[in-house]
């Protein structure tokens, strides 16, 4: 045989085995345009990561482990139309996301008839796990957990004794912000008001009702967009009370829209820095290498969620006799799958709800611009 007619042997071969493989794809779905988009491709990356690690795993049992973002905008329909593209197509078995609850609790349902899993990194809403859905889960805290949190922070830490509550009215927004005034109120501190706006740019109407009700703080429900703007039209006004929000404050673009304003802020969040930590300071560098982009902490979470549906569709392929799962058996893995390996948050394990175990929230300092680690509390979600 000659030497060419031996090349293109192998080569027919090697075309061969890599037809063989069956193609098993993981989608994200998260906003990868529009104000939001910053966290959405956090999100994604941090998640192609994970998926990218696995990809040897899944090749040795034949298969072509994949990951393909949707752009859900953080439009509740869009989402929603996203969500029921990807049901369509039967070489899906997971999703990692949404990123936003508003947009996450009608894609699940849009999932739950083709029996399509998702593990969202960022969705805190009470109701997205309160439904009971089995193909639900979260490695991130519930409201109910991150926004007694807040509260008891702005009540200790702080020594608040009034309050001035604003939401996004969105899902995220309004129900962390109702958690806080829940516990606020149960502590003896006075909630002004729990105010919902829509505003993006001109919050000077509201400014002048925080300088009439002279409050010690102000508790912001909504995102960096929104809230960064706000932040530093208060400062331009005079006020320098403090904020504190939840982790939708958690990007480094909250200190570029506030500029010089993004002082005395505070905000829980469910990462801690990527520089605190040896493990996800690691982690940052392998991220930049790979995307040239400094890894936020929505890049930490949605990485354990990555592989928290990698290693729950390798349980169910192995379950199966290493062949192709059904979605269902995805399902089922991955809600009682025990996971800790390569989790930068710790180990995960789901009730029977979907929402973890245990979970840590960090306490989170913004001052001259600089966000800074104050302190970690565990939490545990209430019994199913």
């Amino acid at each position: 045989m000659t030497a060419s007619r031996t090349l293109l042997l192998a080569a027919a071969l090697t075309l061969g085995q890599a037809g063989a493989l069956t193609v098993i794809k993981i989608a994200t779905i998260g906003p990868l345009s529009g104000p939001q988009s910053f966290i959405g491709t956090q999100q994604r990356d941090g998640a192609r990561m994970a998926v990218n690690e696995y990809k040897a795993q899944f090749k040795k049992l034949g298969f072509d482990l994949q990951l393909v973002p949707y752009d859900d905008q953080a439009d509740p329909a869009t989402g929603t139309a996203v969500a029921r593209k990807i049901a369509a197509d039967r070489s899906f078995l997971a999703v990692v996301g949404a990123v936003n609850s508003g947009v996450s609790i009608p894609v699940s349902l849009a999932l739950r008839p083709a029996r399509l899993a998702m593990v969202t990194s960022s969705s805190t809403a009470n109701e997205f796990t309160d439904r009971g859905l089995s193909n639900v889960n979260r490695i991130v805290p519930r409201d109910d957990a991150q926004g007694p949190a807040g509260a008891d922070f702005l009540a200790g830490t702080l020594k608040a004794k009034s309050v001035y509550i604003i939401n996004d009215r969105t899902a995220y927004g309004a129900g962390l912000a109702g958690e806080v005034a829940k516990r606020l109120t149960a502590r003896g501190v006075k909630v002004i008001t729990n105010e919902g706006t829509e505003e993006k740019s001109d919050f000077s109407s509201l400014i002048a009702k925080i300088k009439l009700r002279r409050p010690d703080a102000i508790y912001f429900g909504g995102i960096y967009s929104q809230a960064g703007v706000f932040l530093k039209q208060l400062r331009e006004a005079g006020l320098t009370l403090p904020m504190v929000g939840g982790d939708g404050f958690d990007a480094s673009e909250l200190a570029k829209i506030a500029g010089k304003s993004a002082d005395n802020v505070y905000y829980t969040t469910i990462a801690a820095p990527v520089e605190s930590q040896p493990a996800t300071k690691a982690f940052g560098q392998r991220f930049k290498a790979a995307y040239k982009a400094d890894a936020q902490p929505y890049a930490v979470s949605a990485y354990d969620a990555g592989r928290v549906v990698a290693q729950g569709v390798l349980n169910a392929v192995k379950a199966a006799g290493n062949k192709l799962p059904s979605r269902a058996q995805v399902e089922g893995a991955i809600r009682r799958g025990s996971y800790g390996a390569g989790l930068l948050s710790g180990p995960v394990q789901f009730n029977s709800a979907g929402d973890r175990k245990a979970a840590k929230l960090y306490v989170i300092r913004v001052s001259g611009g600089k966000a800074t680690l104050s302190t970690t509390v565990t939490v545990k979600p209430p019994k199913p």
